[in-house]
């Protein structure tokens, strides 16, 4: 398990670091008073292993600020569907105090997973949502939000579901699976929570289409190779 341990000049500042066992930084969150609001940057890996204290670390911040959070995801390295619950599960109890949640930056690797789910728009800043408001980028239909935020919560199942299949299936770090599971996705252009059904539908016995078998295939022989050069890598770092 990562270690939790302040950073940034402590408590008062609301910053919290993880570490892995090795002490090597794995995520870390910085949150700081702006006016009204808190200004939340976080950065390195948004996964299951962190969910516990990225959850409290953004409901310190929204506690302590008056109008609610925003949020800088330039710094996200990696994120799957825990990390995205727990953004989406801040806004929620952001709407509920009358607050909001704002995602100002993003990264590509969390932009791929609010693209998939179709929930970026869901915190977009009250600014730039007033300037979409036109016929060409029309304003978020409320009730699209809430089909958008329910389905981004009741598919994390699934979705880790299909990503222990993986695991088992084809010997994958969850890391890995959860890559394997986003490229498929991706090059099939389909929802993730579509992907993920679609596999464990074939694991109860309904054939996976042929496109994306294909493409789940080139996806897994993409990452294993990429671990291999990895791992080959590091032994000849060792060995010299």
């Amino acid at each position: 398990m990562p270690n939790s341990a302040r950073c940034c000049g402590g408590p008062s500042n609301g910053c919290t670091s993880l570490t892995d066992q090795v002490g090597s930084p794995r995520l870390t969150i910085c949150a700081r008073p702006d006016g009204e609001r808190t200004l939340v940057t976080v950065s390195g890996d948004l996964d299951l292993s962190a969910d516990a204290e990225l959850q409290q670390a953004l409901r310190s911040a929204l506690t302590a600020s008056a109008k609610g959070i925003d949020l800088d995801l330039a710094g996200v390295d990696f994120c799957d569907c825990s990390g995205l619950n727990a953004l989406l599960a801040i806004r929620q109890q952001a709407l509920d105090e009358s607050k909001t949640a704002t995602i100002h930056a993003i990264s590509p690797a969390a932009g791929r997973v609010f693209a998939l789910t179709g929930t970026l728009s869901l915190f977009d800043p009250e600014g730039e949502v007033h300037q979409r408001d036109d016929a060409s980028h029309p304003s978020t239909d409320p009730r699209v939000e809430v089909v958008q935020l329910r389905r981004a919560m009741q598919t994390r199942g699934l979705i880790d579901l299909a990503r222990g299949i993986l695991m088992a299936t084809f010997s994958l770090s969850a890391e890995e699976a959860w890559t394997v599971l986003v490229m498929t996705s991706q090059n099939t252009n389909t929802k993730l929570h579509r992907t993920a059904r679609q596999l464990v539908d074939s694991v109860r016995g309904e054939p996976l289409p042929a496109a994306p078998r294909r493409h789940l295939s080139a996806a897994v022989t993409h990452v294993t190779a990429v671990r291999d050069r990895t791992d080959d890598e590091g032994a000849v770092d060792l060995g010299t």
